[in-house]
């Protein structure tokens, strides 16, 4: 997002403007002010893009005019370095962390006024490390042709600086530059953020570029997010980073405190409103907004709703803001049509239509278990029927049960691709979806570890057919006990399994399958493994070593959601649990008393 605005336009050129100016530029009487740029993946904050403003109440207050000015005054140079200056030292006073994005003109390392090694001697003044900073190169304003731009890459990254590419896909040769400048970020212009949920076009150039930044190595920010339907979409096409006012204005203090929670726990910070984050498997996904009417209205008010956009099917009726019927519209046209029906009826209250058979769904209830409500409806025709989704109990939206099945198929084969295929259970990539989703909702919940104790030499001794025989009937002894409708069960690959527990009987359910198990190994070994009490295999050494019986070893942690930002987190908080499982020897269960990563020296978590 470029601060500057390099357009033609008219503006007071007179000496007023110039003394103006001249004056703001002496008196530094700029202020910046600081948009976050947020993780998608987990809420946390990357860092700030410092944008300026002149002094309010004077025609310079908008960066727009004031940097235009200072093109027809000469006066550029002065500024930008004034600004970046400004920046730098509010960032420092403000006890800002993360990385400080900063614009800046390529050009002006050629003018004859360049201070060479200013912005290094400032941040060692302050003590930010260089590599702190990433210098924001914009596309809007055409590139050189005679190499500048490339020697100023050269110049910022040998002081140590991280460079972007602003606004790539607003024209010139983006692609172009960015294949010879391997730049570590690249910023999506706004316009193929707007609106993407909605347009294939944009989609697929927005995925276009995240293939590329995987193959670069280069970091992705989308900016102008402004919507939870793009927001959405974004997150779902894998765009790391992203920019805009739904997660965070520009602000001259912003609240560093809220930073974890603008995508985290589902919730997005703006201005102080906290609003529910829809996820990608749950019933807010499928949200369309319909007018609602109440059980004082009348039915010529649902008529006009539905003559407004034909496309509505339902109009729920609320209560004190509950939902507790829906007029059909199919019903309304029946009764309308009839000789004297719309004259009749159409003074008579919504209750009079009203259907009381109405589907109804929390916001964060998962997909399957929508499906699984639906399917389970006697009434043949409710896939020509909207559902209803609540939030908190009040309504939110309608949901059409056509998305609900498109969804699910979408669901299905994502969870095909990523089954592990000896077992069929979900991979690591829903494991992690599923675990994002239970943070996001701050839901209660015991990750269990599952890991083969001795697996190797066993695999060794008997041979990989019995091996895998081995960690398919642990799959599906996993399947048996962990049935409940609130649990998840997953294969991270191997010998390792996960289980993610709703229910408070998890530990019982973790002693029942160590004991089912271990009968299970009497079955699967040898007599006269079993008399020996275990195997003679080789070791890492190529040592021939005896080693015990196969076992399974459980770790159990119980994550705070409010301290696990990610999926990441609770995974090495689970992968701690398993190895002092495993240290115990045997089968073993070990409950492990931390909930949240450790805060390094730094103040980084580390698990």
């Amino acid at each position: 997002m470029d601060q500057r605005g390099f357009k033609d336009g008219e503006v007071d050129t007179g000496q007023a403007e110039a003394e103006l100016l001249a004056d703001i530029i002496r008196e530094q009487r700029l202020y910046p002010v600081f948009q976050p740029i947020v993780d998608l993946s987990t809420g946390e904050c990357l860092g700030y893009e410092a944008l300026i403003r002149g002094p309010r109440g004077t025609s310079l207050h908008s960066p727009y005019h004031l940097f235009n000015a200072a093109i027809r005054n000469h006066l550029l140079h002065r500024l930008e370095l004034l600004c970046r200056r400004c920046s730098i030292e509010s960032f420092s006073s403000l006890g800002m962390q993360g990385k400080l994005f900063l614009n800046v003109s390529a050009s002006l390392l050629s003018t004859p006024e360049h201070q060479h090694g200013f912005t290094a001697e400032l941040l060692a003044e302050l003590g930010i490390p260089r590599e702190n900073i990433v210098v924001e190169l914009s596309e809007q304003h055409p590139f050189d042709h005679h190499g500048l731009t490339r020697s100023a890459v050269e110049h910022y990254r040998e002081m140590g600086f991280h460079i972007a590419i602003d606004d790539l896909g607003s024209g010139y040769s983006g692609l172009k530059l960015w294949s010879e400048l391997h730049p570590d970020y690249v910023k999506i212009d706004m316009h193929f953020v707007r609106g993407i949920d909605k347009d294939s076009v944009k989609r697929e150039f927005v995925r276009s570029i995240c293939n590329i930044g995987h193959t670069l190595d280069c970091k992705i920010i989308a900016e102008g997010i402004e919507t939870l339907e793009e927001l959405h979409t974004l997150q779902e096409m894998g765009v790391r980073y992203g920019q805009g006012f739904l997660l965070g204005r520009p602000a001259q203090e912003p609240d560093l405190l809220m930073e974890p929670l603008v995508v985290r726990h589902g919730y997005l910070q703006n201005r102080g409103d906290m609003r529910m984050l829809a996820q990608a498997d749950t019933a807010r996904v499928l949200v369309r907004t319909i007018p609602a009417v109440s059980s004082e209205d009348l039915l010529q008010d649902v008529n006009e709703i539905f003559r407004n956009d034909p496309q509505i099917i339902a109009v729920p009726v609320l209560v004190d803001g509950e939902p507790v019927g829906v007029v059909r519209r199919a019903d309304l046209l029946e009764l309308f049509s009839a000789q004297y029906g719309r004259a009749l009826y159409e003074q008579k209250p919504v209750t009079r239509l009203m259907r009381k058979d109405a589907l109804i769904v929390p916001s964060d209830m998962p997909l399957e278990r929508v499906s699984l409500m639906v399917t389970e409806q006697e009434d043949s025709l409710l896939i020509q029927q909207d559902l209803v989704v609540i939030e908190d109990g009040c309504y939110l939206g309608m949901a059409n049960v056509r998305d609900l099945l498109k969804r699910m198929t979408e669901l299905k084969i994502r969870n095909a691709r990523y089954a592990n295929p000896l077992t069929m259970l979900p991979g690591n990539v829903p494991i992690n979806s599923e675990v994002d989703r239970l943070l996001q909702q701050a839901c209660d919940f015991h990750v269990a570890y599952f890991d083969l104790n001795h697996f190797k030499p066993f695999n060794d001794c008997y041979g990989y057919t019995r091996g895998d025989e081995v960690i398919r009937e642990l799959g599906e002894l996993l399947v048996r006990f962990v049935s409940a409708d609130d649990n998840y069960l997953g294969h991270v690959g191997g010998d390792d399994f996960v289980v993610l527990f709703r229910h408070h009987d998890w530990r019982k359910t973790c002693e029942s399958i160590l004991s089912a198990f271990e009968e299970r190994v009497q079955a699967l070994s040898r007599a006269s493994d079993l008399e020996a009490g275990g195997i003679w295999a080789q070791d890492r050494n190529g040592e021939k070593s005896f080693f015990p019986l196969l076992s399974l070893a459980i770790g159990v942690v119980h994550p705070d959601p409010y301290k696990c930002s990610s999926c990441h987190e609770v995974a090495e908080l689970a992968a701690e649990a398993k190895k002092e499982a495993k240290a115990m020897g045997g089968n073993a269960l070990y409950i492990s008393p931390r909930r949240a990563p450790r805060l390094s020296a730094t103040g980084r978590r580390s698990a």
